[in-house]
């Protein structure tokens, strides 16, 4: 077998119906499997968009208009090979953009639950897939920060249909599966079980690169480090996927988590000061994702290009933040999360036997105050369509289960108050990636 090829699965359809029903997964390691093939598509699929909200640049209007629309790729207008035939908006506030879309699409309608957008208002499943955007709009923040998003809600009515009608079609999920893990969990349960195409995550792994880089095939890695920006349980997920895009790329494939490490304010300045006692190699990938921001913070005002020193660093960033991922192989991931210091995710690896640092942005254009449909939806919603089109999920649902996973445990790690926790759940998710990369090329 092909080492970049996925591996063929572990996990047993009885497994994944107790799990189901005890509301975790019940096998005791998850692999990633080809993912299914599901019945041929007719010759323009029908798709049902199932969204929190639809309002100008929100995760709904970016996604759903370039199905709807249309979008620039490589050089053309590209309009997509589907049709959204049915929409459900949980939350319509004033900028809602609803009635606008449905009016200048006659084949577009709106229903009033998710299982009626399903069926058309029918007893049978009508569409060819669904498309799951619970991203933005207003719900619960909970005691740890986390935004009770329905994704886990949204996805479980779209099964209940299937069950029902006892048909299934490809589901896509943006960003992370759901804040509670065992939801998480039940979601990629699910799909097993029912046998779907099932697709999430973010936008970052397959956005352009610059410069383009890919981990190379069979790669030793020695560690990789993410430099991102933003929020605990919101941005931080796309710094993870970010990471984890290059480092499941390595020899072996992903072999799992089996720790998660928290440090936070000043025990992260000092884990890269080697004069501390910290890191010298850590130190040199954090400085080289720094290398590669566009939006780096100047430690002098009047000059642009001044490389700031730990110190100046630490002025600027008032809750820094250390995710240290520990592999089941050995390997070290570190998430950084600097809101202040830059506005970007850049990735850096060193590779065993390469004198050199690799490193890359992934590129994601500015929203400016005119713009409705920032680019670096594009690749995601390309993505999206081929897995429409072709009844198989581009790259495996696990990326995203385990990014999901590390959230969950670093929410709770930072709400006690403790540094680090043993996380078997995680170390049992093993997968391997198709040979080709995905990201978008220039």
């Amino acid at each position: 077998m092909d080492p970049f090829e996925p591996a063929p699965a572990t996990f047993t359809r009885r497994a994944a119906i107790g799990a189901m029903a005890a509301g975790a997964i019940a096998a005791p390691h998850l692999h990633a499997e080809e993912p299914p093939n599901s019945p041929s598509p007719p010759k323009r699929p029908r798709i049902a968009a199932v969204v929190t909200c639809y309002w100008k640049t929100s995760h709904g209007q970016g996604i759903i208009d370039r199905f709807l629309d249309g979008y620039g790729w490589q050089g053309s207008h590209h309009r997509p090979a589907l049709d959204i035939v049915s929409l459900y908006v949980d939350q319509r506030p004033d900028n809602d953009l609803t009635d606008e879309r449905l009016a200048r699409h006659p084949g577009l309608k709106l229903y009033p639950t998710i299982a009626e957008a399903l069926t058309r208002g029918g007893n049978t499943l009508d569409v060819d897939g669904v498309v799951l955007i619970g991203e933005h709009g207003k719900y619960a923040r909970d005691d740890l920060g986390r935004v009770h998003y329905p994704r886990y809600e949204f996805f479980s009515q779209v099964v209940d249909v299937f069950r029902k009608t006892g048909r299934t079609v490809p589901v896509f999920n943006d960003k992370h599966l759901s804040w509670n893990w065992e939801w998480a969990k039940a979601m990629v349960a699910a799909s097993r079980e029912l046998n779907f195409p099932f697709l999430a995550g973010s936008s970052l792994p397959v956005t352009w690169r610059i410069p383009e880089y890919e981990t190379p095939p069979d790669a030793v890695i020695e560690e990789a480090v993410c430099v991102g920006y933003g929020g605990v349980d919101s941005y931080d997920f796309h710094g993870l996927e970010s990471l984890q895009c290059f480092t499941e790329r390595r020899r072996g494939g992903e072999t799992g988590v089996k720790a998660v490490e928290i440090l936070r304010g000043a025990d992260v300045w000092k884990a890269i000061d080697p004069a501390s006692g910290g890191s010298a190699q850590l130190r040199s990938l954090f400085d080289a994702c720094l290398c590669r921001s566009f939006r780096l913070t100047s430690p002098l005002p009047t000059y642009g290009n001044a490389f700031p020193t730990l110190e100046q660093a630490a002025k600027v960033v008032p809750d820094p933040i250390l995710y240290r991922l520990h592999y089941n192989d050995g390997l070290v991931g570190s998430l950084f999360m600097m809101s202040g210091l830059v506005q970007d995710f850049t990735v850096a690896l060193k590779l065993a036997g390469d004198p050199a640092i690799r490193s890359t942005q992934l590129y994601l254009c500015g929203i400016s105050p005119n713009q409705t449909l920032p680019n670096f939806f594009s690749p995601l919603a390309n993505h999206i369509e081929a897995m429409f089109l072709t009844g198989k999920a581009p790259y495996p649902v696990e990326r995203t289960l385990l990014t999901s996973g590390v959230i969950c445990t670093a929410v709770e790690l930072m709400a006690e108050k403790r540094r680090q926790i043993d996380t078997p759940d995680l170390a049992a998710i093993s997968y391997r990636v198709p040979r080709e990369s995905q990201y978008m090329r220039s």
